[in-house]
């Protein structure tokens, strides 16, 4: 700067912000998704709760934003009428307007993440973390916390992103779909039931030493896959009577998702000639190896089971 530029006196006025002119070049952008929660906090407020700055440009006739123009943006979005900015009136150069501009985007200070963590922590409502526009990653928790360690944060809700090698993404897929197979119910986990997740993933990790989360929840489900019959304690009381009457996967009473295709096209043959002879409905297969099951464990008096 070549001399000291006047001192500013700018002063508060209230706008219709469809009035203002936007920067037509603006090094600030903003995310959709961050500008979707801007708008809905502004509408949820009813006002804007920080002030733009605007320059009176009286030469050529309009408002400039210099600082806020994605605010403004969001107010007219969330439909309001009027919104209070600071307004310069004194006459601004283009380096003057720019520099000022940049200004205002670079210097925003730092903030303690360790404050920053116990305040978000404050926060006990959903709503409002998400008003705060903050993250665990935004605190650093995720990149600076070890996972049997997480459980400290105390966060009532995570967000959890698992990324896969190509070579794992089909395995991965796949075993999730299966453990889908059948249920029509909606889950909530309890809160219980968090650290214990945590610390076998924290085992895995150990065990594996890998430090990938879904590398080492794949090595879960692996062990999951080859201990497929330990599920029948969901369904098998230790007297050996059913403890409900929903349906339970096959893998779960063979051990494995998959049998020799002789095998199989042989039980296929022997369902399609029951099925034939009617002496079980179509589509329900599973009668006739219960049906040869039971007589080989009680006779042929054995009573078949009703479908639940």
């Amino acid at each position: 700067m070549t001399e000291t530029p006047a001192r500013l006196r700018p002063r508060v006025e209230t706008v219709d912000p469809r009035t203002l002119k936007l920067l037509d070049v603006n090094a600030r952008y903003m995310r959709k998704e961050e500008f979707d929660r801007l708008v809905a906090n502004i509408r949820a407020d009813g006002c804007l709760t920080s002030t733009p700055l605007v320059w009176n440009d009286a030469e050529n006739g309009y408002r400039e934003v210099l600082s806020g123009n994605h605010r403004v943006q969001a107010s007219i979005e969330a439909e309001l009428d009027e919104i209070d900015v600071m307004v310069i009136d004194q006459y601004l150069t283009k380096q003057q307007r720019i520099a000022m501009q940049l200004s205002h985007n670079s210097i925003a200070g730092e903030d303690d993440p360790a404050t920053l963590k116990h305040l978000y922590e404050q926060l006990d409502d959903v709503d409002w973390r998400a008003y705060s526009g903050l993250d665990d990653a935004d605190l650093a928790l995720l990149a600076e916390v070890q996972p049997e360690g997480l459980s400290e944060a105390n966060l009532d809700f995570a967000t959890v992103q698992l990324i896969f090698l190509p070579a794992e993404l089909d395995a991965a897929r796949k075993a999730l779909d299966e453990a889908r197979v059948g249920q029509d119910v909606t889950w909530l986990a309890a809160r219980a039931d968090y650290e214990p997740t945590l610390d076998t993933l924290a085992s895995t990790h150990a065990a594996h030493k890998v430090g990938n989360v879904a590398t080492a929840l794949h090595a879960i489900l692996a062990i999951a896959e080859r201990h497929l019959t330990d599920l029948q304690e969901g369904y098998t009381s230790p007297e050996g009577d059913p403890l409900h009457t929903g349906l339970v996967g096959l893998e779960t009473v063979l051990g494995a998702r998959t049998l020799p295709a002789p095998a199989a096209v042989t039980i296929n043959k022997a369902i399609a000639r029951a099925q034939g002879l009617g002496e079980i409905p179509k589509g329900q297969g599973w009668q006739l190896l219960e049906r040869l099951a039971g007589e080989y464990l009680s006779g042929p008096n054995h009573t078949p089971a009703e479908q639940g």
